[in-house]
């Protein structure tokens, strides 16, 4: 007797939340290919907080296109980047690449988020401006600042050498609600505290 069992040659794969997925689609970044690789990067763990950011850029004459797509689980930090690759200069098929990167959450060592806000001395209590800048930390990258050291005599011309600080550097977005829209800087804000939160800073 034949099986009455059917079989699809469509591979399964995990399915984003719907929030997730509507922020991917709004980017507007080849949203197909982003969400997949973000669900494959997933394999469907619960999603505690998430954050998209789209950006474009301009290289001479070419505009080139670039997502980020960062997404807390419980136990990890994804990061997911795509972008416009085209091998030939000339104009000839255009690609995209998108990598993921996963992080244990064990080892994230600064969340950071800088508030540029305008015109501060009529700064209105609880307004905090409209662009921030997200910075994570994990020790994958660090940047030295440097800076000639002094004794704090004025009139002293001696050799003091160098004085500086080492600062974690690996990813860094810049969110406008000008630019991004307010609902992009409210999202920035939320995830920053839920990783913060979870990591126990």
């Amino acid at each position: 007797m034949a099986s009455m069992v059917s079989r699809s040659n469509t591979p399964m794969r995990p399915t984003l939340p719907g929030p997730l997925l509507s922020a991917i689609e709004r980017a507007g970044y080849y949203p197909a290919l982003v969400a997949d690789v973000v669900a494959e990067a997933l394999s469907n763990a619960p999603v505690l907080s998430h954050l998209v950011h789209q950006e474009t850029t301009f290289d001479h004459d070419t505009i080139r296109r670039h997502v980020t797509v960062l997404v807390l689980t419980d136990a990890r930090l994804i990061i997911v980047h795509a972008d416009d690759h085209t091998d030939d200069p000339m104009g000839g098929e255009d690609l995209a690449t998108a990598t993921s990167e996963t992080i244990p959450l064990r080892v994230v060592r600064a969340v950071m988020l800088t508030h540029v806000v305008p015109n501060p001395r009529n700064y209105v209590p609880g307004s905090l401006g409209r662009e921030v800048t997200l910075t994570l930390g994990w020790g994958t990258v660090s940047r030295v600042d440097l800076a000639p050291a002094t004794c704090g005599d004025p009139s002293c011309d001696g050799d003091h050498g160098y004085e500086g600080s080492i600062a974690s550097d690996d990813l860094v977005l810049r969110i406008s609600a000008d630019a991004d829209g307010a609902r992009s800087l409210a999202q920035a804000k939320d995830f920053a505290a839920a990783l913060s939160a979870k990591i126990g800073l």
